[in-house]
């Protein structure tokens, strides 16, 4: 890994520090680098870039190709090499003002962005539910493994507001990481809703636990409110997005779920529908 530093900026108030954003190169992710850099300027927060690429595995030789091994790595070592330099300079322009960092690492960008996730204290990812993952990022990736708030930007989105919020709410190790990690960007709304779907037996000990999480956010000093509707899993997505439309919100925090399994992430099913499918702004804590 190579890095260009610049000096630091003063500390952000509310937590936020540093952000780190994966910039990729032909402008696939102007609009959320533009976001990032809009977002670190309003939390006089640092920005830093991140160029993460990788070769895909050579396919097994074809004697007709005319192509030998050594002339293909060649050829996509030099593609990445550009790829990463157009990155930066879409990333620089975007930051341009902000004495913002870059840096470069020739992994998949998931794991890079994982790895140096450890000098943020907020990622930012585009959402990506068919992408090459040797060139672009995967979000559940980045959110199991980075040990940090991601946040998650819905297809062509180029601006993040936060005006206004929903916390998914489940009384889970998981849910309480989100609602603390996204204390920073809470604390800038101007209403919040604590969201519960559950079944009908099981609403009144739902009101209580949102109830008591709306109560700690206003301690916060954050306009907070609970709301639990009736529903199973399978509803909690469209209840989500509906409070979120309702009420004018970009942002739904909610907690990751899932585990390994065989080198791959299994996801429980909310989890999975706010990653494939999302509206608005996500973001999500394991």
């Amino acid at each position: 890994m190579t890095e260009t530093t610049s000096p630091m900026q003063a500390a952000a108030p509310g937590g936020i520090v540093r952000i780190l954003v994966h910039a990729e190169p032909a402008g696939r992710s102007a609009g959320l680098v533009r976001a990032a850099a809009d977002l670190a300027q309003r939390l006089g927060a640092q920005l830093t870039g991140l160029g993460a690429e990788m070769a895909e595995p050579l396919a097994p030789a074809n004697p007709y190709a005319g192509v030998t091994t050594a002339e293909w790595v060649a050829a996509m070592s030099e593609q990445i090499e550009a790829n990463l330099k157009s990155a930066e300079a879409e990333f620089r322009k975007a930051a341009e003002g902000l004495g913002a960092e870059w840096r470069i690492c020739r992994d998949m960008p998931a794991r890079a962005l994982a790895m140096v996730a450890r000098s943020a204290d907020l990622v930012i990812v585009g959402a990506a539910p068919s992408v090459n993952y040797y060139r672009a990022a995967d979000p559940a990736e980045v959110v199991m493994q980075a040990g940090r708030p991601v946040l998650i930007a819905p297809e062509g989105a180029d601006h993040f507001a936060g005006r206004a919020a929903v916390v998914a709410w489940k009384d889970t190790r998981e849910a309480r990481r989100a609602v603390i990690d996204a204390l920073p960007l809470l604390r800038r709304t101007q209403e919040v809703v604590v969201q519960a779907v559950c079944a009908e037996p099981d609403a009144e000990y739902a009101e209580a636990q949102t109830s008591d999480v709306a109560a700690w956010l206003d301690r916060h000093g954050i306009n907070a409110r609970a709301r639990v509707s009736a529903g199973v899993e399978a509803d909690v997505v469209d209840e989500l997005n509906a409070e979120a439309l309702a009420i004018g919100a970009d942002l739904i925090v909610a907690g990751a779920y899932g585990h390994s399994r065989l080198r791959e992430w299994a996801f429980g099913g909310v989890t999975r529908t706010l990653l494939d499918e999302p509206r608005c702004w996500l973001l999500l804590s394991h």
